[in-house]
């Protein structure tokens, strides 16, 4: 895997995926941040149908607190972890009203310090919140960089570091998402859709399907 190849990666699946964006549905930064710590071991989809029903109702960190743990817990329980989750959002909901003036701060450090956000959720706000060249690695992004050979690496970290280091700078904001897109619907975990793969020539996957 060389320069060229992952430039001409990046250009193709920017031509596929023209408008790559999460799929989680928010209006505001705070909403983003919700809907991430949710996500956690959730599909995004089963995300939206509980964050419908509670954002009308609670969609900011007063409103949420305000909930308590368990007024929280009846809008997110069709979502797993839901008892962990609640505690940690309305944890992280008093630390933002107390510290941050109920605004979602724009540095890793402060995000990482709010009960229930870790390095990936905060990647996440920072990169579709703020604009941030950052490389939340999932399930997916971990496969697709250790299959195609993008950017292989034993862990997360390793896998977002040299993401980091080999994503062609123009693409740094986008291939969150793009490489999100590509593993969630192309290159999937058990079976990948290789013909149907618009990077089928460039990927180093030796096991590739029809």
């Amino acid at each position: 895997m060389n320069k060229q190849k992952r430039l001409e990666i990046f250009q193709r699946l920017s031509e596929a995926i023209p408008k790559p964006e999460t799929e989680l549905e928010y209006s505001s930064t705070f909403e983003l941040l919700i809907a991430v710590i949710l996500s956690a071991q959730a599909t995004d989809k089963g995300v939206n149908i509980a964050t419908r029903k509670l954002f009308p109702v609670a969609n900011t960190p007063e409103a949420i607190y305000a909930l308590g743990v368990d007024g929280l817990k009846e809008y997110i329980k069709t979502i797993g972890l839901f008892n962990t989750k609640a505690e940690n959002i309305i944890k992280a909901c008093k630390m933002l009203v107390e510290l941050h003036g109920s605004v979602v701060p724009e540095d890793r450090k402060k995000l990482e310090a709010l009960p229930g956000v870790g390095r990936k959720t905060a990647n996440v706000v920072l990169n579709t919140a703020f604009g941030h060249p950052t490389m939340a690695v999932d399930t997916h992004i971990f496969r697709v960089s250790n299959r195609t050979k993008l950017a292989p690496g034993k862990n997360v970290l390793e896998v977002e570091k040299a993401l980091l280091k080999h994503v062609p700078k123009e693409y740094l904001i986008p291939a969150h998402h793009l490489l999100i897109l590509h593993g969630r619907y192309t290159c999937t975990a058990r079976k990948p859709r290789c013909g149907a793969c618009c990077i089928y020539d460039l990927c180093e996957f030796k096991e590739k399907t029809e």
